[in-house]
């Protein structure tokens, strides 16, 4: 009896599972170019990071720095979901333009995953330590690699999508 309610359980599990995902599918698919835009974070900037935000890669500051200017937590999570944001925007080229270098689009997807990964790091370490050493270490590296994103993506935007380029500039 409990092994049969234990498996009509797990197939109700898998069957809302596939709906699920099926369900982002179709969001994802409808997306649009404005819809991707107005989800980047407009009230956090990584242009205080670097002298040439978009346009070159690296952060011109010392970690301590970085993490003043990037508003501690603030930023770490405004880079995390930002990072999610230009991942979705990738894909999108990706979808909708078949020229597009494909190593360049992973390395996109390894960026963000990267940053991802960086920012939960340095916000469980900061739950834990506050502004420690570690924190602004993890920070530090999200924001660099942040700004490889960032600049990696005004390039394939400037190479296969001109014409929205101007808007993801002002968005970010």
């Amino acid at each position: 009896m409990i092994l049969i309610a234990l498996q009509v359980l797990l197939f109700a599990a898998l069957v809302t599972w596939l709906v699920r995902w099926r369900a982002n599918v179709r969001r994802r698919n409808a997306q649009t170019w404005d819809s991707l835009l107005a989800r980047l974070r407009p009230d956090w900037s990584a242009r205080e990071l670097s002298h040439n935000f978009l346009w070159k890669e690296g952060v011109n500051a010392t970690p301590d720095d970085a993490w003043t200017r990037m508003e501690g937590p603030r930023g770490l999570w405004a880079m995390f979901q930002n990072a999610g944001v230009m991942l979705e925007m990738a894909d999108f080229a990706a979808r909708n333009n078949p020229g597009v270098d494909r190593l360049l689009l992973e390395t996109l997807r390894s960026d963000a995953m990267q940053i991802r990964l960086c920012v939960i790091m340095g916000l469980a370490q900061y739950g834990f330590t506050q502004a420690s050493e570690g924190v602004r270490i993890n920070a530090y590296r999200a924001a660099e690699i942040y700004s490889g994103m960032a600049a990696r993506m005004t390039r394939l935007l400037q190479d296969h999508a001109a014409m929205v380029l101007p808007d993801f500039v002002a968005a970010m």
